[in-house]
């Protein structure tokens, strides 16, 4: 697969899932995410894979701050619907890292490793999505903001060259180029931009004696 070169410089995200490790996909459970595999999964590279991708660096960094976070062990819950938006894209690329998944997803393993109904749409909750560790309640919500990251000018002009069937080669070429560079200063140049993510709401543990500092 070719594809541009800013994708491996991008942050890479490592979990521990202990359902890897217990069925033997790797001795350890250590897994790391690289943007390539969200690109993989959702089939194409865009702000909203990007942003998806490195709100649950985020949320997942504010979640463990001190720890290598578990895969399958944080409910995730959106305000919006399913279908509404580009929900279901921002979806999966969390569920592929964080492991949460709903009603379809792995039942687990004797009572163990679930991540079925792990993750929920249309709630209640503030900001976009609620990140929520399972094993003591500490939680997090954070909304994407990557219209702050602006595209170029020519973007739309020649988006709508391509839709219209009117671009040349050129042109065609030329809005690609366009396009990934804002994926690339979104995931480079912004990557621990605190702008890019509004935090909106922050509960510490809630087990007094293993209580985390969630930094903001």
């Amino acid at each position: 697969m070719n594809y541009p070169d800013f994708f491996d410089q991008a942050p890479s995200i490592t979990v521990h899932d202990g359902l890897a490790q217990f069925l033997g996909a790797c001795t350890d459970g250590m897994i790391t995410y690289r943007y390539i595999d969200a690109v993989r999964l959702a089939g194409h590279s865009c702000p909203t894979v990007a942003g998806a991708y490195l709100m649950t660096r985020r949320a997942l960094d504010l979640l463990y701050p001190d720890t290598t976070p578990e895969r399958g062990a944080v409910q995730v819950r959106f305000v919006a619907p399913h279908d509404d938006g580009v929900t279901g894209v921002i979806g999966r690329v969390v569920s592929l890292i964080t492991g949460a998944a709903g009603i379809g997803g792995f039942k687990g393993i004797g009572g163990k490793f679930r991540r079925q109904s792990l993750m929920h749409f249309k709630t209640g909750d503030d900001g976009e999505v609620c990140f929520e560790r399972s094993d003591n309640g500490a939680s997090v919500q954070i909304s994407m903001q990557v219209n702050r990251v602006e595209a170029d000018p020519r973007t739309n002009t020649l988006l709508r060259k391509v839709l219209e069937g009117i671009s040349s080669l050129d042109d065609a070429r030329e809005f690609a180029t366009l396009w990934q560079e804002r994926v690339k200063r979104i995931l480079i140049d912004h990557a621990d931009d605190p702008n890019l993510f509004a935090v909106t709401h922050v509960a510490p543990s809630t087990e007094p004696v293993h209580s985390i500092n969630l930094r903001v």
